[in-house]
């Protein structure tokens, strides 16, 4: 368990006991279910971890040429890649550290692929599918909803499977449970079974939330193993929460407490729109250690950050006790997503990264400094 007080603020900081609990759940399920589970790096890169997480799996997804060589340079391994776009002036390298190449669209697989055909070794090549069916209801997360650009429709591949293509891949859950998966599943047979006899894998993308308290695992498994043996082939699934899922969290201290009209800020070290931009943009309301919403009679605070934008706070949260300047504040479950966003906007600070153990303590992985900020600039 973190020992607050010990990691530097801000930052933020991975629990290694919490991280290999999800990391041994999925590869039971990898196991069980005789199939393969990758990381998602859009997701989940902090490639700190990546020795640890090596232990358990042994393949990750990438969706761009740098995901794809960090791929390749930390987890040790070429990379399922898939992008909605690829450019020809990255493609040659991209090819070097990917081992799949899946492709959004017919215009796009039929551009690449004598690159990947006359390639020095065998790349597999898969199209994405887009069974225009999904359980997600808010079309920011939906990649099925009407006019995705996401995935190539049934109507446009036709009868027979593109040609030099080996895989399918879709992409259609968000943070979904092993039932909605069930009903992808029986939307995308409807629509492409034909096609199933044909290839050599199925990629079931992202979005199984399987660490999640309360998921199904077993009737994931079941699922799993019946479509496998039903159709023949091999089944990939690239969760990008599942393996960061409640695995760490942002500290940060309060730096001042202003009032005005009845509503009390707390200040910041961190910034909404720098360090948790996926806060305000989706948007959500993140728990906080010892606070929980408003209680009347409870001392309640909306939290601000320190970046100069006029909508960079959130609200409002109540203690059980006066938070002062000086004290903490722990924001939970910040790893899986919320860190791969991050910026060095308004030259704000950029939270440490690190991880607890329980033995070793804190072990700091990154210090930014005012040349990160600079190196993105020009």
């Amino acid at each position: 368990m973190i020992n607050y007080s010990q990691v530097p603020n801000p930052a933020y900081v991975v629990d290694e006991a919490l991280l290999r609990s999800n990391l041994a759940l999925i590869k039971s399920v990898k196991d069980q279910a005789g199939i393969d589970i990758i990381v998602a790096f859009k997701g989940f890169s902090m490639w700190g971890t990546f020795p640890i997480v090596r232990e358990y799996v042994h393949g990750a997804t990438a969706s761009s040429l740098w995901e794809a060589r960090l791929c390749f340079e930390e987890m040790k391994t070429l990379a399922h890649t898939y992008s909605p776009a690829y450019v020809d002036e990255e493609f040659d390298e991209l090819m070097e550290f990917s081992s799949y190449i899946t492709f959004n669209s017919l215009t796009q697989l039929n551009h690449f692929l004598p690159k990947i055909n006359n390639f020095k070794r065998k790349i597999s090549v898969g199209i994405r599918v887009n069974p225009e069916f999904s359980d997600v209801e808010t079309d920011l997360y939906n990649p099925c909803a009407p006019g995705s650009r996401l995935g190539t429709t049934a109507d446009k591949i036709g009868a027979t499977l593109p040609e030099g293509v080996e895989g399918l891949h879709f992409h259609t859950l968000c943070e979904s449970s092993s039932f909605d998966l069930e009903n992808t599943l029986k939307a995308f047979e409807e629509k492409f079974a034909h096609l199933l006899p044909h290839v050599k894998w199925v990629n079931m993308g992202g979005g199984h939330l399987m660490t999640k308290k309360g998921y199904d695992t077993a009737h994931l498994v079941q699922l799993l193993k019946a479509f496998k043996e039903k159709h023949k082939v091999e089944v990939i699934l690239e969760p990008g929460s599942a393996f960061a899922w409640q695995t760490g969290d942002l500290v940060a201290k309060v730096v001042d407490i202003v009032e005005n009209k009845g509503i009390t800020t707390l200040i910041a070290n961190i910034s909404f729109t720098g360090h948790m931009p996926d806060c305000l943009e989706m948007p959500y309301k993140p728990k906080v250690v010892g606070a929980t919403d408003p209680i009347p009679g409870k001392p309640t605070y909306r939290i601000g950050g320190n970046s100069c934008l006029s909508g960079d706070y959130m609200g409002d949260w109540s203690f059980e006790k006066e938070v002062h300047i000086g004290d903490l504040l722990v924001f939970e479950d910040m790893i899986h997503y919320t860190m791969v966003k991050t910026t060095t906007f308004n030259g704000v600070n950029h939270p440490s990264i690190g991880i607890w153990n329980d033995e070793k303590g804190f072990t700091l992985f990154k210090k930014f400094g005012y040349e990160d900020y600079k190196g993105r600039l020009s």
